[in-house]
């Protein structure tokens, strides 16, 4: 599991332009935010991605629980989440829904962290592109999101490691 701050201020990324021609790209900064999160199996590539409008404790929580609901976790389906160490990564009063077990990487770490690697196929959509306002661009990133979920094929190729530990069961 990790999150990903996006919005109005642009994304650029390097591009192929042909031999003496320059490569323009629409800028309009504005800087409205989002927040992504996402969660991966890097095994079988199976995913989940939430759109939140801030990044605090009480969405890290709620979060947490629609993850858990959405994969069946509970008394007898226990899902390990894997996740970084950021300071707003910490369970409500009543800790982790029931099935969800947490492990924190070490700072500084993120070659560590699989989901680092599904933010640059969720930017590939909106990369070099101005939205008018954050409605726009959500629309545009929701649908690039709902579409990796049906790709794990994909995933698995950005996301699964070749020393990650594989399940045995």
């Amino acid at each position: 599991m990790d999150e990903h701050r996006l919005g109005l201020k642009p994304i650029r990324r390097r591009v192929w332009a042909p031999t003496g021609q320059p490569f323009t790209c629409p800028v309009k900064p504005a800087y409205e935010w989002l927040y992504l999160y996402a969660f991966v199996n890097p095994e079988t590539g199976e995913s989940r991605f939430w759109l939140v409008p801030v990044l605090n404790k009480q969405a890290y929580s709620a979060v947490m629980t629609a993850f858990a609901h959405s994969v069946g976790a509970g008394a007898d389906h226990h899902v390990l989440v894997v996740q970084d160490g950021a300071g707003f990564h910490v369970p409500a009063e009543q800790g982790q829904p029931p099935g969800i077990q947490t492990v924190t990487l070490p700072p500084y770490a993120p070659e560590l962290q699989p989901a680092e690697r599904l933010w640059a196929l969720t930017d590939a959509t909106v990369a070099h592109r101005a939205f008018d306002t954050l409605d726009d661009f959500s629309d545009v990133l929701a649908d690039r999101c709902a579409w990796l979920e049906t790709q794990p094929d994909l995933l698995t190729q950005h996301t699964l490691f070749h020393w990650w530990p594989l399940s045995t069961n």
